[in-house]
């Protein structure tokens, strides 16, 4: 089975949220054919941080990153999602 790789920013609802406690929450809602590669914070402005994850998901999900996109939205905190890159890992 293939996997792609999704490049997201994740914006939170406010600068008091940091990055790290919106990663656990994104991660807590994942279901397990989702897994988080890696995640860093980057500066935004005015003390507010997103939030860039690398997520693997299979290639054969229906719909693309619509059902990804649609449970991060669900996380409270999250206020808005940008899907930066998708790409087919070579394994």
């Amino acid at each position: 089975m293939a996997r792609v790789a999704v490049l997201i920013r994740v914006l939170p609802e406010d600068a008091e949220l940091k990055p790290e406690e919106l990663k656990n929450r994104i991660a807590e809602k994942l279901p397990q054919k989702y897994q988080i590669a890696q995640f860093q914070a980057e500066p935004i402005a005015f003390g507010l941080e997103a939030l860039r994850m690398v997520i693997f998901m299979p290639e054969e999900t229906e719909g693309g990153t619509e059902e990804l996109e649609t449970i991060i939205q669900s996380v409270p905190g999250v206020s808005q999602l940008d899907v930066l890159n998708v790409t087919r890992l070579q394994e």
